[in-house]
């Protein structure tokens, strides 16, 4: 097991890294793409993974030159997705880590998923209740890879940035990490990366 003692706080990404959810997230893209006309990268796409849906609506408005409304891409992502979703399985390295150090240190989760969506989500893997604080799209002006999430988190469980460790599964959400100060540990493939 990871020893993570040397950090006071930690805070996992929710998608990819604490739930086996990207898959849905991307296949709803990819449907999405189709009824906006955006030509579907799926590498692409995982890379953003944690980036508000409304977010990388504007990358891909930039990225091909389209001007569709960001939020009305993102309803219909929604849209897709919620119809698309079974229950996404736990990651098993990540869920070890989240069972040993709750209760002796603080967690959180900080997410590019929508409140309503996280709620429902850890709620259905009784992991919302352990939390110490939950940071989702709806509550920052910038998503990842700007700090914003991470840093919110930290504040919420009263722990200095450098005093914190992030749980990620996307170059964006390194990013984020890295941006507010705080180490990180990549999840690939459901496997936690030990070499930190």
């Amino acid at each position: 097991m990871i020893d993570l003692s040397r950090y006071q706080g930690i805070i996992f990404d929710m998608d990819g890294t604490l739930v086996d959810s990207m898959g849905v997230h991307v296949e709803a893209w990819q449907v999405t793409c189709r009824e906006f006309g955006y030509p579907f990268d799926r590498e692409y796409h995982h890379s953003l993974g944690g980036v508000p849906t409304a977010e990388t609506a504007v990358l891909l408005n930039k990225r091909y030159g389209c001007e569709h409304d960001p939020y009305a891409v993102a309803a219909f992502k929604k849209k897709v997705f919620d119809e698309l979703e079974d229950l996404p399985a736990l990651i098993e390295d990540t869920h070890i880590i989240f069972q040993r150090y709750i209760g002796s240190k603080p967690i959180s989760v900080g997410t590019g998923s929508d409140r309503a969506h996280a709620t429902w989500l850890l709620s259905q893997h009784n992991l919302l209740n352990p939390l110490h604080a939950l940071v989702t799209s709806d509550d920052v002006a910038k998503g990842k890879p700007h700090p914003d999430t991470f840093l919110l988190a930290a504040k919420k469980m009263g722990i200095a940035p450098e005093n914190c460790v992030v749980f990620e599964d996307t170059e964006m959400g390194r990013q984020a990490a890295v941006n507010a100060g705080m180490a990180c540990i990549m999840v690939i493939n459901g496997q936690v990366q030990t070499g930190l």
